[in-house]
């Protein structure tokens, strides 16, 4: 457990390299590696743990210095905003059919205090939550969910569900692919990549202790 632990931290913070090593060893393979990953994180409830902003970002840089032509940015941009889009829509539908039995408390990685998280989201901000969730992480998994409980009309869901996610991959790829290589992002990618992810946590975490105040 702690080995693996070491595997991840170690992964996210050196994104970029492990990326790079990946790119080299499976070539167009790494288009499949990469939708994969993005389908889990945004469509898989129990899997809110993979890196979202982050890989992101670390794909657009890489996109940018790859010379042999195999990481196409608008490509790659295309098809994670298809398996951003296409992961919520599964998360929409395991919320609908399983609903809140699944926080009973017998599955670990289902915290209560996720759902309850994201429901206050759907309070304050509507159907909008969908989209502004793509940038929170925890609450990116949760919102497609909720949604689905909720029985949220399924073509208002994908109207967010779309716009969320040409917004959020446009935006951390696209940053990658403009800043990721500029010297001081490119010599402290691990500190950029920790800022994101905290960065993206502030939010979360207001929420968090709004809702123990109240």
């Amino acid at each position: 457990m702690i080995e693996l632990l070491q595997f991840f931290i170690d992964f996210i913070l050196n994104l970029d390299t492990h990326l790079v090593e990946l790119l080299r060893q499976y070539g167009l393979w790494l288009y499949a590696i990469l939708f994969v990953i993005v389908f889990a994180e945004t469509g898989l409830v129990v899997t809110p743990w993979l890196p979202g902003d982050s890989l992101l970002f670390a794909v657009g840089t890489l996109a940018a210095i790859d010379t042999s032509g195999t990481l196409h940015a608008p490509t790659v941009a295309a098809l994670l905003i298809v398996a951003a889009i296409l992961g919520n829509s599964c998360n929409y539908a395991i919320g609908k059919a399983i609903g809140p039995p699944a926080f009973s408390g017998r599955y670990r990685l289902l915290k209560i205090e996720y759902l309850r998280q994201t429901e206050a989201y759907f309070v304050k901000h509507g159907g909008k939550t969908v989209v502004i969730s793509r940038f929170l992480p925890l609450l990116r998994t949760f919102a497609p969910f909720v949604a689905g409980i909720a029985r949220m009309q399924y073509s208002r869901f994908q109207m967010y569900n779309v716009l969320g996610a040409l917004s959020w991959v446009t935006i951390f790829l696209g940053g990658g692919y403009l800043f990721g290589n500029i010297p001081i992002v490119r010599d402290n990618f691990g500190l950029v990549t920790l800022t994101i992810i905290f960065g993206s946590l502030i939010p979360v975490a207001i929420v968090t202790l709004r809702r123990r105040r109240s």
